[in-house]
Order: structure tokens, then C-alpha cells, then sequence
């Protein structure tokens, strides 16, 4: 399902103009994949050669990669995986809003929607599809969103139009979903069974601060350890990664 920017309003950037789109200028669509995963980035660059109207312009494995191709390659959409070593897809999305705020995201994830896409689109993404969706919805929503529209399943859309409209009864929040962006990636770091201190390293944070991060999360998930809370985050990561076609 689409939905414009009048349909369900998000902060963030904003949606490209339609008809300043690259198929109303006659050009071909300029795509930029950002996932840490090379089989899984080669997967998409084949699957976009065979579209005429797209071309898939480099292929970046983290943010840093990401920022400095956008700014060489002047790509019109980016399709980024949430999960990234590192600094995680959702930190590219709010670093663009900056220099390029008219640059639409997509985000192509493992992770279940329901949890993730609202944080994707608060962050600014302009559509959140799930990797185990078919070829033609990834299609889809890569050109909805070059057309200035948000993309979501059928599912997400009457979630949060629901949210909106304040319908209690559109569904009860994960616990997942009570945590910061911050706090979700370090609880995906955990999951990994990375320790504190190489978390610490990955995300340019002090430990003070990650073990910070892990009693808040503890609290919001009301868990009273920390082997708890590693054994919660491991699973997690199992459920998602258990999905047909996850990553």
C-alpha cells in the first residue's frame, strides 16, 4: 500500500517532488545500496539491472561508506538495511537530513515492521519494506517512494493511520518498541553477544554509557539481569533471522 505525505504526515525529509522525478525527466532512476552484507547487496543490484527505467549507481557497506557515495554519486534514492555495522541505518537516515534533506530512503530490513517501521519513518525514511517480500513489492515501493509517496504494507498503513486516529484498538505496542533508537541497537549488539566494551567501540560510545544504555533497557523490557537480557536479545535476533527470506 502507498500513502502520500497527506496521508500519514511524518517528520523528517521531505518527499521528492513527482515531478521532479527521474522518470518525469526522462532519466533513468539513480539507486544506492547501503548493506553490510555483500551477497545480500549483489542480490538487489541483480535484481535492479533487470529494470529498465533503474540503475543501481554503487554499492556501500556502512555509513561512513554510504555518506561519502552520496555525496560523489548524487544518487536519487537509497535502499538501506537498518542492521549495519557500526552505526546503524536509521544514523544514515538522520545524518542526510542534514546535507540532503530532499534525498528519500527506503529501508529494506529483517527486522518486523510492526517493531521498526514507525522509528524508520520518524527517523525520516520515506518506506520500510521487509527482505522476505517479493520481488515485485520491493520494485513497487523502490518506485512509489522516487515518486515522493511513503511506502508500507497494507498491514503497517491501517497500524499506524490507526495510531493517528487514535484507534486504542490498532494493536499493543511491542515491549521492543519502548526503546530509544540508541537502545535498540546496542539491544541488537547484545543479541549478537558483543560485550560491552567492543559496543562501546562500535558505536564511538564510553562503556559508562552502554551499560547505561543496558539498565534502561532492562527496565523497559522488565528484565532483571543481565543474562536475561542476553538471552532475551539473542532470541529476538533468532525470531527475525528464522523469518523465510530474512536476512
Amino acid at each position: 500500500m502507498t500513502l502520500t505525505t497527506a496521508d500519514l504526515p511524518t517528520p523528517g525529509a521531505p518527499a521528492a517532488h513527482p515531478n521532479r522525478s527521474p522518470a518525469a525527466l526522462g532519466r533513468k532512476a539513480r539507486i544506492l545500496l547501503v548493506d553490510d552484507h555483500p551477497i545480500v547487496r549483489q542480490g538487489l543490484a541483480l535484481m535492479l539491472a533487470g529494470e529498465t527505467d533503474i540503475e543501481v549507481v554503487g554499492q556501500a557497506k556502512d555509513v561512513p561508506e554510504a555518506a561519502d557515495m552520496v555525496d560523489r554519486l548524487a544518487p536519487d534514492l537509497l535502499v538501506v538495511d537498518l542492521s549495519l555495522s557500526g552505526l546503524s541505518g536509521l544514523d544514515l537516515v538522520k545524518e542526510l537530513k542534514g546535507k540532503h534533506a530532499a534525498l528519500p530512503v527506503l529501508i529494506l530490513s529483517m527486522h518486523d515492521e510492526t517493531v521498526q517501521a514507525e522509528r524508520a519513518l520518524r527517523a525520516g525514511a520515506r518506506g520500510y519494506v521487509m527482505k522476505q517480500e517479493a520481488t515485485g513489492t520491493i520494485l513497487t515501493a523502490v518506485r512509489q517512494v522516487l515518486a515522493g509517496h511513503i511506502y508500507l504494507s497494507d498491514r503497517m498503513s491501517s497500524k499506524l493511520l490507526g495510531k493517528l486516529a487514535g484507534n486504542a484498538a490498532s494493536g499493543a505496542a511491542s515491549p521492543i518498541e519502548r526503546l530509544s533508537d540508541r537502545e535498540f541497537q546496542v539491544f541488537t549488539l547484545i543479541g549478537q553477544g558483543i560485550g560491552p566494551r567492543a559496543i562501546a567501540e562500535k558505536l564511538g560510545l564510553s562503556v559508562k554509557t552502554v551499560e547505561a544504555h543496558r539498565e534502561n533497557i532492562k527496565a523497559k523490557l522488565g528484565l532483571g539481569s543481565g543474562n536475561e537480557l542476553i538471552r532475551y536479545a539473542m532470541q529476538y535476533l533468532m525470531d527475525q533471522t528464522a523469518v523465510p527470506g530474512g536476512r
